[in-house]
């Protein structure tokens, strides 16, 4: 079951800048590849709206890189996802049966590859080397970068399912609206437009 939708996108799961569900959706999940802004824009949403970011990795991972069961996680996520106003920047495949029927928007970031594992490359230097917390109380490091679970890797064994999942999204009326953004200019432009129906 999935989220109910303005009436101009009955039947249509592809959504543009000009459709109202566009600019004024309170209730939004993020699909992207790792490295393509999402926890970056859930955040810059907050800030310019005040509709709460969350953190799903957070909700996802507990201390020492400890996965939350799947049955927990998803619970977590059913609380939110009942409340009025939030941003979810991540898709986990264990929270999508409670967020999806409550969610007005999907934002797929659908950004370059160059960018996406540019900045991912660059976050993850940085971090493992200043032990920055991520994903609640954990810190990325070296061996973590250089090991089979690194998150580089995961960002080319995810690339083209996150990918295709855009696509399928997108083409199925069923699902929620989905607006594509291809490039971080229109990233930006879309933040500046957004505004929540609760704002004058």
């Amino acid at each position: 079951m999935y989220a109910v939708r303005s009436p101009r996108l009955a039947g249509v799961a592809r959504a543009s800048l000009t459709d109202p569900i566009a600019t004024r959706a309170r209730r939004i999940l993020l699909l992207g590849v790792t490295g393509s802004g999402k926890s970056t824009l859930a955040r810059a949403l907050e800030a310019r709206h005040g509709i709460p970011a969350i953190d799903v990795d957070a909700l996802a991972w507990q201390p020492g890189w400890v996965k939350t069961p799947e049955e927990d996680l998803r619970d977590a996520a059913a609380r939110i996802a009942v409340t009025d106003s939030w941003v979810m920047d991540s898709a986990w495949s264990a929270i999508r049966p409670a967020v999806l029927p409550r969610t007005e928007l999907v934002v797929a970031l659908d950004l370059p590859r160059w960018l996406s594992l540019g900045r991912l490359l660059r976050r993850t230097l940085v971090r493992a080397h200043t032990k920055e917390p991520i994903c609640g109380e954990n810190v990325e490091s070296w061996p973590m970068v250089l090991s089979r679970e690194s998150i580089l890797l995961w960002h080319f064994r995810s690339f083209a399912d996150k990918r295709r999942r855009m696509a399928e999204w997108e083409s199925d009326p069923a699902a929620p609206p989905v607006l594509r953004l291809r490039t971080a200019a229109e990233v930006d432009h879309w933040l500046r437009l957004a505004r929540p129906k609760d704002e004058s």
